[in-house]
């Protein structure tokens, strides 16, 4: 298992040395705008919605584990001074409910959007890239304005940042026919490049059950 998680380690650095460049603006229609400006509006409460018992137990089990996991993955990703933002179980357990609720409400796995975010961000909520993507899943901050939703500054915040890079990866996987290697490099600004999608994939085995 270490040696597993030090080859993630490895491959998640090795992708930000890799990096071709940012998600760039595409020409988008006028129907796509509105269905993807309707995607990222409003954003309620992050509440789980759990209509059954085993629901519930699922997700608990869910929460509890991936807590431990995010605790652990912070500390070999940044030390011993971790990230302010995360220094609490409370604190993460808050982010991790709106990782469950934004990548459901987008229907992505779970496992794969923390895997995107720890390779592009290593879970840090004030990350600015080299080409000026922000927040945790590096959103480029074209997106706001292209969609009308607001300035840049609010992809600081963990759920308007999650809600627009989880529904544009869903976009993307969507123009890709479902090719998630594809639509990884997209997202990355590299596609059809390989170091990006695979450092992605390797991490998300960390959070997979």
């Amino acid at each position: 298992m270490q040696l597993c998680a030090a080859f993630i380690v490895a491959a998640v650095m090795l992708a930000r040395l890799a990096y071709a460049g940012p998600q760039r603006e595409e020409h988008l229609a006028d129907s796509v705008r509105s269905a993807l400006s309707v995607s990222v509006a409003g954003l309620p409460p992050p509440e789980p919605y759990l209509p059954t018992a085993a629901d519930k137990q699922a997700y608990e089990q869910w929460q509890r584990d991936n807590v431990q996991k995010l605790s652990l993955r912070i500390k070999q990703l940044h030390g011993a001074a971790g990230l302010p933002e995360l220094g609490s179980p409370e604190l993460q357990r808050l982010f991790l409910q709106t990782v469950w609720y934004e990548s459901h409400r987008a229907a992505l796995e779970p496992s794969l959007v923390l895997g995107l975010m720890e390779v592009e961000s290593g879970f840090r909520k004030f990350a600015v890239s080299s080409a000026g993507a922000m927040g945790v899943m590096r959103v480029m901050p074209f997106w706001p304005r292209v969609l009308g939703q607001g300035e840049p500054p609010l992809l600081f915040q963990w759920q308007a940042n999650m809600r627009f890079g989880c529904v544009i990866l869903r976009h993307y996987l969507k123009l890709e026919g479902g090719n998630l290697a594809m639509a990884l490099g997209r997202y990355n600004g590299s596609r059809g490049q390989s170091a990006y999608p695979a450092a992605v994939l390797a991490a998300q085995q960390l959070w997979q059950p």
